[in-house]
């Protein structure tokens, strides 16, 4: 088995793949370096020039980096600045691509691919694109912001989601993941699990996964000649003073100038130690060539001079600054003999300087001063000195503490740290994140396999024409609605709450409408106004409140509410949603004649949680406590409804109606329900259902089946396909046939239809299992058969079947 890994993995049998670093435009020397590179198990992806530029230099180095580290974003010109982003967002986009094209070049079934750091946000997506199937995860090296600061980012919803098509997410510590978890939740309006996001019965495992390092070599490094004679060299050149350490990137984020300046206040308040200590700052270079991190530099020297100047002697200085890198021999012996570390990043995602460090104290056993602000924070936290790097006093405090600290409480503090970096590897971290990403995967199989599958559109719509008499059942909101906001904002609430009809169904669902073998019925929870404002001009059903009020558009609403409907709770539930609506901003309700709901889509997610469960709270201790009503909790809303009052209820009597209004001319052969309907609702799918008729519409099937076949022999029903009921209906008809001395129909019908009650809908099905169609919208976990991504797919459908049939239609005239 083949994996691909980031470092730290010695017993996987791993393929690195990476930007090769050079810009290499030829053929053949792609072919030599590839096969240089095979040797090390290494595999290349080639960027070109312009793309490394607008990719790694741009978008990751100048926009996400920046704000991970909670630095705000570029502040130029704001047209050019906007111009800038979306050619280097492009960029990144096609650099994950690239990398994807060559992993789907090398990957085998079974290989497990770990995508590494911000540089690969989107390859996660790409590769579930490419093979749904592939165990993917993806860990990020750098603090992940708050949604506050992300949510600045102009492309923050398609990171989100392409980071969201990974099995498992990673990151160093636990805020980091909670932040993450947090910016799906109020940017993308998806649910955050302790486990992780949801979205629609899909689930993203979420997890810290603190990093170590590779601590036997620092360890084993300390005997070797080299590195005792540098010890030695050093201990020479420092003796009888306090060796104070800082190692750094020379960035923004390290906050070597706000350590500098605290060192100068400590020699400013301790006069006594100006002789006795002195900081080692080794300063890295890095991206010198831009501007920013030239003006670092200067400040740095130029803080760095006056310090110098100001308590330094002919013989001794209190500051060396190196502005280069060491090698490991120098960098061991540094750490071997270095008293106090300086680790005061302002942000840093882990800092495994810390753990260098601590690797290197088996005997010095010095102490370690650490920001708040570093990810090493959570895992060495006990055994360091932790500070804030801004507060520049306590800095300065923290170091006289360490300076002056027993052997004792060095010891104890010393063995903390070393436990940890001792025990918690690199190895060990990306073992267990292999092992927990397969352990997802094998969870995420078994809960898929309760998901129902993508409508088959092509056996569906061939199964529409080859019927007689089909009806349409369609939700409203969510599944007819036009798309509000393609971008994944939440922030329209105005024209969210405005429900209105896709305008690309308008001709569609006129073709339909107007088709004398189909019936349409508009089943939604909206009421009556609004179904007109967007029905009115088509000739369908239109079923408001959850199938409580019902009309023709031709014709006038009629209710269909079941007798003695007890609705004395309403005036002392409305005052409870009104009193939440003032209390929770952005929070809204609408009365209805049936039921009330109260929606908290719009505010605060964490806050709308809250104030929602509170709500119930006064319902169930108050206005509801003793009242005949179900309380129905949608992702962001709460309704209270009349106990029975459900769309699978209704629909019975809605069947019914419309039978009676004459507007069925032969028993329903087919019929297609969509809807993005809430669980409480989903029992309209089981009312159709062939094979397992459940709950109060079975129950009325029974008891029409019974009534009709009281002098017809009970036939073994259901061997062809259809159910018991259907099959029945098909046996009186034909009783009726034959006293009618009819051809194919007669008058059986309308004998039979005189005969039922508003309450006998189910008697004009005579469904087979293969020509029953429920789908839910937008919906993973339902009791549906199937399952259509969003309203665009609902659009393409329609068209299609409109189009599809408009053409039968013509040819047959032809």
């Amino acid at each position: 088995m083949s994996s691909y890994f980031g470092k730290g993995v010695n017993e996987f049998e791993a393929n690195w793949i990476g930007w090769a670093g050079v810009n290499v435009p030829d053929e053949i020397g792609q072919r030599s370096l590839t096969e240089a590179l095979a040797e090390k198990r290494c595999i290349p992806v080639f960027l070109d020039q312009e793309t490394v530029h607008q990719y790694y230099n741009g978008y990751c180095n100048n926009i996400l980096w920046p704000l991970f580290h909670y630095l705000p974003l570029p502040q130029e010109d704001r047209l050019a600045t906007t111009r800038s982003f979306q050619s280097q967002f492009a960029a990144y986009k096609k650099a994950n691509q690239m990398f994807a094209d060559v992993i789907n070049e090398h990957y085998q079934e079974g290989d497990v691919v770990w995508c590494h750091d911000y540089h690969l946000m989107f390859l996660p997506k790409c590769l579930k694109e490419y093979n749904s199937k592939m165990k993917v995860g993806w860990f990020l090296h750098t603090p992940f912001p708050s949604s506050e600061i992300h949510r600045t980012l102009p492309s923050r919803s398609e990171l989100l989601r392409a980071v969201l098509a990974a099995d498992l997410v990673g990151f160093h510590t636990y805020d980091y993941a909670r932040h993450f978890v947090s910016a799906c939740t109020r940017i993308l309006g998806l649910e955050g699990t302790p486990e992780g996001v949801e979205d629609q019965g899909k689930l993203t495992r979420v997890a810290a996964f603190p990093i170590g390092i590779d601590s036997d070599r620092f360890i084993r490094a300390l005997e070797l000649s080299p590195v005792k004679y540098h010890i030695k060299e050093l201990q020479e050149r420092f003796a009888g003073r306090k060796v104070m350490l800082g190692i750094d990137r020379l960035d923004m984020i390290k906050g070597i100038p706000q350590r500098i300046l605290a060192f100068e206040k400590f020699l400013e308040e301790n006069p006594d130690w100006r002789d006795k200590v002195v900081l080692l700052q080794i300063a890295v270079p890095t991206r010198t060539d831009v501007p920013e991190y030239q003006k670092l530099t200067c400040q740095v020297h130029e803080i760095v001079g006056r310090i110098n100047g100001r308590f330094g002697t002919l013989t001794a200085v209190p500051i060396h600054h190196l502005d280069r890198s060491l090698d490991f021999h120098a960098l061991c012996a540094i750490y071997a003999v270095t008293d106090v570390a300086l680790v005061t990043s302002l942000r840093d995602g882990m800092n495994l300087v810390s753990y260098e460090f601590v690797a290197c104290q088996a005997s010095k056993k010095g102490v370690l001063i650490l920001s708040e602000f570093a990810g090493a924070a959570q895992s060495l936290g006990a055994g360091a000195i932790l500070v804030n790097p801004w507060n520049v006093t306590e800095l300065a405090s923290s170091i006289v503490y360490a300076l002056t600290m027993s052997a004792h409480e060095r010891e104890k503090r010393h063995h903390h740290n070393f436990m940890h970096v001792t025990t918690h590897t690199s190895q060990e971290w990306a073992e267990t994140f292999v092992s927990e990403l397969n352990d997802t995967v094998v969870e995420a199989q078994l809960r898929t396999r309760q998901i129902p599958p993508q409508l088959p559109t092509k056996l569906a719509i061939e199964r529409y024409l080859r019927s007689n008499n089909r009806l349409l059942i369609l939700g409203f909101n969510a599944t007819l609605t036009e798309p509000v906001d393609a971008q994944g904002r939440r922030i329209d609430q105005l024209k969210e709450m405005e429900l209105k009809l896709h305008p690309d169904l308008k001709e569609p669902l006129r073709k339909l409408c107007n088709d004398p073998k189909t019936t349409v019925v508009v089943l939604s929870g909206s009421d009556r106004n609004v179904l007109d404002e967007n029905f009115g001009e088509y000739r369908m059903w239109l079923a408001a409140e959850h199938g409580m009020f019902l009309r023709q558009t031709e014709g006038n609403w009629m209710t269909t509410m079941p007798e003695n409907l007890n609705m004395d709770w309403v005036d002392s539930v409305k005052h409870v949603f009104e009193y939440f609506t003032e209390r929770t901003p952005r929070s809204h309700f609408e009365l209805r004649e049936t039921s009330l709901v109260w929606n908290y889509k719009y505010t605060d997610i964490e806050f709308g949680r809250l104030q929602s469960k509170d709500l119930l709270q006064h319902l169930w201790t108050g206005p509801i406590s003793n009242a005949s009503v179900d309380v129905v909790q949608g992702s962001r809303s709460v309704e209270v409804r009349a106990v029975g009052v459900t769309k699978g209820a209704a629909i019975d009597r809605i069947l019914g109606e419309i039978v009676h209004n004459n507007d069925v001319k032969a028993p329903i052969d087919y019929v297609l329900c969509i809807g993005h309907f809430l669980p409480k609702d989903e029992d309209i799918y089981s009312f159709f259902e062939p094979e397992l008729p459940l709950g109060q519409a079975a129950t009325t099937r029974n008891k029409i089946a019974n009534h009709l076949n009281r002098n017809t022999s009970n036939h073994s029903a259901g061997k062809s396909g259809h159910r018991a009921v259907s099959y029945k209906v098909s046996q009186q008809a034909s009783t009726l046939d034959k006293k009618a001395g009819s051809n194919e129909n007669g008058n059986w019908w309308s004998m039979m239809r005189d005969r039922m009650t508003v309450h006998e809908g189910s008697s004009v099905l005579d469904l087979k299992a293969d020509n029953y169609f429920s789908c839910a919208v937008g919906r993973k976990c339902s009791t549906s058969r199937y399952l259509l991504g969003s309203s665009a797919d609902v659009v393409s459908l329609l068209k299609e079947l409109a189009y599809c049939s408009s053409y039968r239609a013509a040819s047959s005239y032809k």
